[in-house]
């Protein structure tokens, strides 16, 4: 059965209360710049008092820095005069302080369009939860005023929670040919009918109206095809949202990231940067997507084996290049896993992968040919349990076995989280014999986001008003504002936002008005529904300390035991040592029966949870844990 949204939802927390980075810019906590510059200085932003709900914002106070100095000293909001003025409202509903579930809304007035709709994966604390997605509260409540989704990639942090949001909103979808594509199969996929869903692609420099707003789509590089910033423009000024990026000189196709356009933006007097800040850490530049396909080819030309590929199913460039350098050595391609054939077909038909006709095969071909004529690509570059690599290392995929002389290249880099399961299955493939090539030992992955260099060529060529870090950690948002503080941005004009955050623009003027409703919404798959904190509680105490189930039959007439309990003890104790303490605990709860013959009768005291407790306290004396105890009465 499809996975399908669910109308139900629970929060990952509840709204945060005093910040704890209270020593830190929060909204960049707006601290003042130290620079002692002539230059006119542009209108003070004014911040308006705060609703009692949330103290880390009542009259929020803006604190002061100088460069290179926490934020100490504090200063009252201004009050905020009466304008006729149409608000611009900028408010983040995932992506800030976190990685994944991108999304961001723009409201002008009566009108607002939302940028992206992913997901996030979920914390090592969530078992059982499927995706993060963002909190679609504020959405409802405006959808009178939503003209228009417009998509910078497609990637599943950017468009992955679409088919829960496209279940209520029916607006136009806008994104490049690939982007739109992905969409499409992604609502099937999920069980949403895209005959109710307007998608609508666009092309590079394409314009687009929607309401007060007008957004342009402009080429950028990155580790998708068909990535876009999103200028956005309405009557309060000019918007440059950039999406995920690099500026990449020698990209396998479409073009580098066109500069140019951007330059011709900087002239417009640009009011907000929204820029991703994903490898804000890294100095310098990006490695070009091209020097990949200069390793895949060196590589190849020396493994004399079956060659496994694996890598994200997305990267439509990291693909090209290998059936590039397969066709070099005279190698036929098969494809290995749901999404990476999804993907592959999807750009495919859209004419993104250049090779001869004959050099794909099936999966079930593979035996036709000798070792040294295969390259085969599969998922699982991030050690996924059920990813095609995975199986294959642990000899439990149905088609296909590592063997010795096999050489499994590893073209990504573990997401942090990942590590562990990557390196699991890379100890599984060495002991298979295969040789295993990863990121710390070749140059077989580059990031497809931008470095310090590229960051600091984007501030300079929009030379923005205001700046909004995003996509990233608290350090990665933090480290970019300060990055832009230092190429002249005075602190004032830099904003950290949380989820949910209003960010607002009016005559001059800008602040942090207060939020909206923005904590993760959690899916569990499994059973179609949402998970709230108590689920998640009760699963983690299972895995933690186990579970035993207890059924006991009364009589009907006096409440007594008409047999001995019948327990089940799972997840907590080894089977040698198991019967002897469920033996003890039935005779703890025939002691007990004895005991109870007269009032309260045994029901009475299970419902009291006086049973219960006796047995947790013999559980913890017998094993140290503490068991969910699951007592279940039956009367006959």
């Amino acid at each position: 059965m499809p996975l399908q949204p669910n109308r139900r939802r629970s929060r990952l927390a509840p709204r945060r209360k005093e910040s704890p980075d209270a020593t830190q810019p929060e909204a960049l906590a707006n601290p003042k710049a130290s620079s002692k510059s002539t230059a006119a200085k542009p209108p003070k932003k004014t911040v308006a008092a705060q609703p009692a709900a949330r103290p880390a914002q009542t009259a929020s106070p803006r604190r002061k820095t100088r460069a290179g100095k926490n934020p100490a000293v504090s200063r009252a909001a201004k009050p905020v005069a009466a304008s006729t003025t149409p608000l611009l409202k900028v408010i983040p509903l995932g992506g800030m302080r976190e990685i994944g579930k991108n999304m961001t809304i723009y409201e002008y007035g009566d009108e607002m369009i939302m940028v992206d709709c992913g997901i996030a994966f979920p914390e090592d604390d969530m078992p059982g939860i499927d995706v993060v997605i963002p909190d679609f509260s504020y959405v409802m409540q405006n959808k009178h005023k939503l003209k228009g989704i417009f998509l910078t990639h497609g990637h599943e942090d950017h468009i992955g929670a679409l088919p829960w949001l496209c279940r209520d909103i029916h607006v136009p979808i806008y994104g490049n040919q690939l982007t739109i594509e992905l969409v499409r199969l992604k609502l099937e996929d999920r069980g949403t009918g895209v005959s109710r869903v307007t998608l609508k692609p666009v092309k590079d420099s394409d314009r687009i109206e929607a309401g007060a707003f007008s957004v342009e789509f402009i080429h950028v590089n990155h580790s998708i095809a068909d990535a876009n910033a999103l200028v956005v423009r309405c009557p309060a000024g000019t918007i440059y949202h950039s999406g995920d990026f690099k500026v990449d000189y020698t990209p396998i196709n479409g073009g580098p990231m066109d500069l140019s356009r951007i330059a011709a933006v900087g002239q417009e007097n640009v009011l907000l940067l929204v820029c991703e800040s994903t490898n804000v850490e890294r100095k310098g530049h990006s490695s070009s997507e091209s020097k990949v396909g200069e390793t895949f080819a060196d590589l190849f030309a020396k493994a004399a084996g079956r060659i496994f590929v694996t890598t994200f199913s997305s990267n439509v460039f990291r693909i090209q290049q290998i059936f590039t350098a397969a066709e070099q050595q005279g190698r036929k391609v098969a494809l290995i896993g749901r999404s990476m054939l999804n993907y592959f077909n999807a750009a495919n038909s859209l004419g993104y992968i250049n090779m001869n006709p004959d050099t794909l095969i099936d999966i079930n071909q593979i035996d036709r040919y000798a070792a040294d004529q295969l390259v085969l690509i599969t998922t699982g570059s991030q050690g996924e349990p059920m990813s095609a690599l995975t199986r294959m290392a642990f000899s439990e995929h149905r088609r296909v076995e590592i063997v010795p002389g096999d050489t499994v290249i590893l073209s990504s880099s573990a997401i942090p989280g990942n590590e562990k399961s990557v390196y699991r299955v890379i100890n599984e493939l060495y002991k298979r014999g295969a040789a295993v090539i990863y990121e710390s030992l070749s140059e077989i992955h580059v990031s497809g986001h931008a470095y310090q260099d590229e960051l600091k060529l984007l501030h300079q060529l929009l030379k923005p008003r205001y700046f909004v870090p995003g996509h990233g950690e608290y350090r990665h948002l933090y480290r970019h504002a300060e990055l832009a503080h230092q190429m002249g941005m005075p602190w004032d004009d830099i904003f950290l936002l949380n989820n949910g955050d209003i960010f607002e623009y009016q005559d001059g003027n800008a602040r942090i008005s207060g939020f909206v409703q923005a904590a993760g919404v959690l899916i569990d798959g499994s059973s179609m529904g949402e998970a709230d904190n108590l689920v998640l509680r009760e699963r983690r105490l299972l895995a933690d300390d186990g579970v035993m189930s207890i059924f006991i039959a009364v009589s009907r007439a006096d409440g007594q035991l008409v047999a001995s309990p019948d327990i089940q003890a799972r997840g907590f104790i080894y089977e040698v040592e198991a019967d002897r303490l469920i033996k003890e605990c039935q005779k703890k709860i025939e002691a007990f029966a004895r005991r109870s013959q007269g009032k309260p009768s045994l029901p009475e005291m299970v419902e009291s949870g006086a049973l219960h407790d006796q047995l947790r306290n013999l559980l913890f004396e017998r094993t140290k844990r503490r068991p969910v105890i699951l007592i279940s009465l039956i009367q006959v």
